[in-house]
């Protein structure tokens, strides 16, 4: 079974820094990364990277956020940096496996205060 677990969200004032976890498990995974979904807005992507290292940033975050994974840990990390209060939403790790099976989190939520 397939779980995809997130940690680290939370509350921080504008200019600040966040990291955001994702532990999976139950399979191994071609791509990883982050999505998120602001209230009354469409989940939207952040950040991807496959497992090859390749990475994919939203226009908005380029610069400023940051996806790494360790791939013996089977986890994917998001630091963010700069925060602003548009970045504050729900966000969701996501994977994708080798069968091109999509996988959800159950989401954390960031808000960033101005």
């Amino acid at each position: 079974q397939v779980q995809l677990v997130e940690s680290g969200g939370g509350l921080v004032q504008a200019g600040g820094s966040l990291r955001l976890s994702c532990a999976a498990s139950g399979s191994s995974f071609v791509v990883m990364g982050w999505y998120r979904q602001a209230p009354g807005k469409q989940r939207e992507l952040v950040a991807t990277i496959t497992s090859g290292s390749s990475t994919n940033y939203a226009d908005s975050v380029k610069g400023r956020f940051t996806i790494s994974r360790d791939a013996a840990k089977n986890t994917v990390t998001l630091q963010m940096n700069s925060l602003k209060p548009e970045d504050t939403a729900v966000y969701y790790c996501y994977a994708r496996n080798f069968f091109v099976s999509d996988y959800w989190g159950q989401g954390t939520q960031v808000t960033v205060s101005s």
